[in-house]
């Protein structure tokens, strides 16, 4: 069944020295993984770093990620006002495109929990035919920002960020993604919807 979807190639990175040094665990590229796995039906490679927050070795692992096939890369980590917040800078540095609307949705998800949301600088950019994402670097949070807020009973409140990633990277080139919608509806213009596959 897993030929019905195009293979995917995702960039999932890290941004700690502590981790990175072996400090304590990093809880960030597990939390990434279990919730793309979950989310997206296409079949993932998954290319996972762990680096520390370098501002010149993040910038060269994103370019690294993008050439080496990378439709979508995201960070987690190193988004905040410290001085080791660097991530931001880094994927900036290396961008051909803004994508500001991601950072500004996080930030709405972020404020339903705690007014120190508006510290966050999370945002997105486009580099060649990928999509690079800052998110934030605790688990909850990263599935609260992909996926959205629900009530109880399952209805959506506020939408996630994710919704928007499968039409962005087809409008850069990149892979047809499809969502299991119980995770993450993915949201496409009629005009740009293929045919629905099954669900796995």
């Amino acid at each position: 069944m897993t030929d019905k979807f195009d293979h995917i190639k995702i960039g999932i990175v890290s941004c700690s020295d502590r981790a990175s040094m072996g400090v304590y665990e990093d809880k960030g590229l597990p939390a990434l993984k279990e919730w793309l796995s979950k989310a997206i039906k296409n079949p993932i490679r998954f290319e996972a770093k762990l680096i520390p927050d370098e501002q010149a070795v993040i910038s060269q692992t994103l370019i690294e990620l993008v050439d080496a096939g990378c439709s979508l890369v995201l960070t987690t980590g190193g988004t905040g006002p410290s001085k080791r917040d660097v991530t931001v800078e880094a994927t900036l540095a290396v961008a051909h495109k803004e994508m500001p609307g991601f950072g500004e949705q996080m930030r709405q998800i972020s404020l339903k929990f705690v007014p120190t949301a508006i510290l966050s600088r999370q945002t997105a950019v486009i580099r060649d035919q990928a999509l690079i994402i800052n998110l934030p670097g605790q688990p909850k949070a990263i599935a609260e920002t992909l996926g959205g807020l629900r009530s109880d009973n399952g209805e959506a409140l506020v939408a996630g960020i994710f919704a928007a990633v499968p039409y962005c990277i087809d409008l850069i080139g990149g892979p047809y993604i499809e969502t299991i919608d119980s995770v993450c509806q993915a949201f496409r213009p009629k005009s740009a919807r293929q045919p629905q596959t099954p669900a796995l």
